[in-house]
């Protein structure tokens, strides 16, 4: 039977349900940045090839271990994705980062590992918590500062606003050119 996934428990189920095609290849190697305890990176497995799966909280992490388990194509990284040196070691060209990360510093998290691991022609998709990155602005001024932040190094494909699943987020998808 195949697991159903519900779009308030993945920013990338919700950003599909609202129209975004994201189109992975079987052989896929994903980084995913703000991975928590699996729900999404068990989502994405099922759809690639690999999955370098990074977080930072040694207790989340077990239950994503257990997770890796079952899927047999996640690799759990401990690490914090802001220092992305510190994985270097462990984590070969990708063909899609994918981040969900609370930080007010995403878009550089997200830039920093995209363009250290990232291939040419390879899918950015950036999960954009609008009241994260700033609590006091209008979360439709943040997500356009932040499109245009991206816009400098890659290319915007698509892009969706995850309501009603997620409020005051949105899902950018990009390419490394």
């Amino acid at each position: 039977m195949k697991k159903l996934y519900e779009p308030c428990r993945s920013k990338l189920v919700a950003a599909e349900k609202n129209g975004l095609k994201v189109k992975f290849n079987w052989k896929d190697v994903v980084l995913y940045l703000g991975a928590s305890h699996g729900y999404t990176p068990s989502y994405i497995a099922a759809r690639t090839g690999f999955v370098f799966a990074v977080e930072i909280s040694p207790y989340v992490i077990q239950a994503l271990i257990e997770v890796s388990k079952k899927e047999g194509n996640i690799a759990p990284i401990l690490a914090d994705a802001n220092k992305p040196l510190s994985y270097f070691k462990r984590v070969s060209g990708v063909d899609v980062v994918y981040q969900d990360i609370a930080q007010k510093n995403q878009v550089e998290i997200f830039l920093k590992n995209v363009n250290l691991f990232l291939k040419n022609g390879g899918i950015g998709l950036l999960a954009v918590k609008c009241r994260s990155i700033d609590v006091s602005a209008n979360p439709s001024d943040v997500f356009e500062t932040v499109k245009t932040a991206l816009e400098k190094y890659l290319k915007i494909q698509d892009y969706k606003n995850l309501e009603p699943y997620e409020k005051d987020h949105y899902m950018i998808m990009c390419k490394k050119e």
